[in-house]
C-alpha cells in the first residue's frame, strides 16, 4: 500500500489512524482509573492535612498504598494544594512533556524531516504502547524520571559537567529503578559523576530522613524488603527475571540471585564496549533494559525504559526488527495468561515482554553510529609524513562500523590520523542540530574531548474485577 501524497490524503489517514487507535485504547486496554496517582494523592493529603503515616494510607477498599522511598513524598508535596481533578490534569501535562522530550532525544533533529504527518504517525504509534498507555492513565512517574535522566545524559557534552550526576540522583532517589544508571558512570569511568549522583541521591535521602524520620525508618528497615507490599511476584504485569521464576513456581533467592549477576555482568561487559566505540545511547539503552530485569518487581509500565531501544534499533538499519517488538508491545499479549500461565505456552506467552527485554540486551546492536558521528579525525603536524599507502589496513571491531572508503581516501589525502570518537550519540544530533551533543558521554572536565555535532503493580482498585483482567480495576500499580 503506497502512502497518499497528497496533504489532504495525509490528514484523511492521520484521521482514521486516531480514531482506530481511541477506539482499540477505549475497548481493548481499558483505562487504570489513575489508580496510581489516587495513591500519591491520597498519601500526601492524609500525612498533611490528617497527621497520617506516609505508608500507612490505603486506597479506599484496596490493601494498597505507597511504595516509594520517602523523598519521592517530599516530592509529591503540592499535591496537597490541589483538588484530585487538577492533580489529573498535571500529571498529564507533565507525562506529555516528559514523552516528547524524550522522544526527541532519541530520535533527534531527524523528526523535522517528517513535519506534522511524522509527527502525527508517531504519536499514533506511541499510542498504543502498552508502556505508555498505562503510564498515562494509572498517573504513573516512569516518562518524568526516564525524562530527568536523559536531562542528566546532555549535561557532559553541553559543557555544564560540573551538574552532570544530578538528574540521575534525583532520580535514584525518587524511585530505585534508575540507580542502575551510577553504575552505567562507574563502567565509563567517569568518577566525578558517579560521585555527584550517588551524592545527590544520599542527600535527597537525607532530606526526607529530617522532613518524614518515622517513615524514613519504616521505609529503610522493612518496606523496601517487603515485597507484598507492591503485589504479587507472580502477577502477570511483572515482567522481570524474578517475575519469570515466580510463575515458575521458583522461590529460591539464590536462583535469582545468578540471574541477576549474570544480567549484570553481560550488561557491564556490553555497555563498556558501547562506551569505548562512543556509542552512548546504547549504552543508555542497555542500562534501562537491565534495570528492568533485575528489578524484583517490574510491571509493564516501567517498560517506557526501553523507548530507547527501538531508537538504537532504527538507527543500526533494522527497523523491521524494531517494529515487530515493539509491535508486540502494543498487543496487551501477556493478559492472555493471566488467569494460568501453565505449560510451554503459559511460559512464553506470560513472560513475552521479558523476552524481549532479554533479547535486547543480548543482542541490541552497538557502534552503529549515524554518519555525522563516526568516530572522528584528528588532524596532526602540517609537517608529519602522509601515511604509507601500504599501509595495512585495520579492520574494525565486531560492534564497530567500518570506516568508509571515501573516509579513509579523505583521511589519506589529508594526512589525518583516524581516532576512536569520544564524543556523545543520542540520535543525530541528539536533538540539536548544531553544537554539542545531548547524549550520554564524556564531555569537558572529563579529560575527553568535545565532539563536534552536525515499583508496584496493578493488584487492587475499588471496583469489584472486572471481565477484562486488563482492566486497572483487577490490581494496583506504583
Amino acid at each position: 500500500m503506497k502512502p497518499p501524497r497528497t496533504d489532504r490524503g495525509r490528514l484523511l489517514l492521520l484521521l482514521a489512524l486516531a480514531a482506530a487507535v481511541t477506539v482499540f485504547t477505549a475497548t481493548v486496554p481499558l483505562l487504570r482509573d489513575w489508580f496510581d496517582l489516587r495513591v500519591y494523592y491520597g498519601t500526601v493529603n492524609s500525612w498533611i492535612h490528617d497527621g497520617g503515616r506516609v505508608y500507612d494510607y490505603r486506597v479506599p477498599g484496596t490493601p494498597y498504598g505507597f511504595t516509594y522511598p520517602p523523598f519521592a513524598a517530599v516530592v509529591m508535596l503540592p499535591m496537597a494544594l490541589v483538588g484530585l481533578r487538577t492533580a489529573i490534569v498535571t500529571a498529564l501535562l507533565l507525562n506529555l512533556a516528559a514523552l516528547a522530550f524524550a522522544v526527541r532525544v532519541c530520535v533527534g533533529p531527524r523528526w523535522r524531516r517528517y513535519g506534522w504527518y511524522g509527527a502525527g504517525l508517531a504519536a499514533c504509534a506511541l499510542a498504543l504502547f502498552e508502556p505508555l498507555r498505562d503510564t498515562f492513565s494509572f498517573g504513573q512517574v516512569n516518562l518524568l524520571l526516564l525524562a530527568l535522566v536523559l536531562v542528566d545524559a546532555g549535561l557532559p557534552a553541553s559543557g555544564r559537567t560540573r551538574w552532570a550526576g544530578v538528574g540521575i540522583g534525583l532520580a535514584a532517589a525518587v524511585k530505585l529503578t534508575p540507580a542502575l544508571f551510577i553504575g552505567l558512570l562507574l563502567v565509563a569511568r567517569r568518577w566525578r559523576a558517579a560521585g555527584v549522583a550517588t551524592a545527590v541521591a544520599t542527600a535527597a535521602t537525607a532530606l526526607a530522613a529530617l522532613v518524614a524520620p518515622d517513615a524514613s525508618r519504616f521505609y529503610w528497615t522493612r518496606a523496601l524488603w517487603d515485597t507484598t507490599r507492591v503485589g504479587r511476584l507472580d502477577y502477570v504485569s511483572n515482567q522481570s527475571l524474578q517475575g519469570v521464576l515466580a510463575r515458575l513456581g521458583v522461590e529460591s533467592r539464590a536462583v535469582w540471585a545468578v540471574l541477576v549477576l549474570a544480567a549484570l555482568g553481560w550488561w557491564a561487559w556490553r555497555a563498556r564496549r558501547a562506551v569505548a566505540v562512543g556509542d552512548w545511547q546504547a549504552a543508555f539503552a542497555l542500562t534501562g533494559l537491565t534495570a528492568c530485569l533485575v528489578s524484583p518487581v517490574t510491571w509493564v509500565h516501567h517498560l517506557v525504559w526501553l523507548l530507547p531501544s527501538f531508537a538504537v534499533l532504527i538507527r543500526a538499519g533494522r527497523p523491521r526488527v524494531a517494529g515487530a517488538l515493539y509491535a508486540v508491545l502494543c498487543t496487551s499479549v501477556v493478559w492472555l495468561w493471566f488467569d494460568d500461565a501453565s505449560g510451554v505456552g503459559g511460559f512464553l506467552g506470560s513472560n513475552a515482554y521479558t523476552w524481549i527485554t532479554l533479547g535486547l540486551l543480548v543482542w541490541l546492536p552497538v557502534g552503529h553510529l549515524p554518519a555525522g558521528r563516526r568516530p572522528m579525525s584528528q588532524s596532526t603536524s602540517a609537517t608529519a609524513a602522509p601515511p604509507s599507502v601500504a599501509a595495512p589496513a585495520i579492520s574494525a571491531a565486531p560492534d564497530q562500523p567500518r570506516a568508509s572508503p571515501a573516509s579513509t581516501s579523505t583521511a589519506t589525502a589529508t594526512g589525518t590520523g583516524v581516532v576512536r570518537g569520544t564524543g556523545v550519540d543520542f540520535g543525530a544530533g541528539s536533538g540539536v542540530d548544531s553544537g554539542a551533543d545531548s547524549g550520554f558521554g564524556p564531555g569537558p572536565g572529563n579529560g575527553h574531548g568535545r565532539t563536534r555535532s552536525a515499583s508496584s503493580e496493578p493488584t487492587g482498585s475499588t471496583r469489584p474485577a472486572a471481565a477484562n483482567p486488563q482492566s486497572s480495576s483487577s490490581r494496583a500499580s506504583s
